[in-house]
């Protein structure tokens, strides 16, 4: 009968402490936009509202914008690594054929 006595404020303690952490990584998700999810872990997904339709246009347009970039990123990349690994007389050829259409 001692051991359940001591063993009481213990398991109360572990149990009001599973309870906090539980409200504390809901208030997490929430915080930062992540699906809450049912006693079964299906996510329960929010009301749409206008902010949040706002918000993922602004995003999909941002997106759209950097993957423009990386594309023309990895063009100019590919001609650096075409003169860098391209020997130097097919170069001047090239630079002179320029200089010839130029004039």
């Amino acid at each position: 009968m001692h051991f359940f006595a001591s063993f009481a404020p213990v398991a109360a303690i572990v149990g009001l402490a599973g309870v906090a952490g539980w409200v504390f990584t809901t208030w997490l998700r929430v915080k930062n936009g992540y699906p809450l999810e049912n006693s079964w872990g299906k996510a329960v997904y929010p009301q749409k509202n206008e902010e949040m339709v706002e918000r993922v246009k602004l995003l999909s347009q941002e997106n759209a914008q950097l993957r423009a970039e990386v594309g023309s990123m990895k063009d100019r990349l590919a001609n650096v690594e075409r003169i860098v690994t391209d020997g130097s007389l097919a170069l001047d050829r090239e630079i002179e054929a320029l200089r010839v259409a130029r004039n």
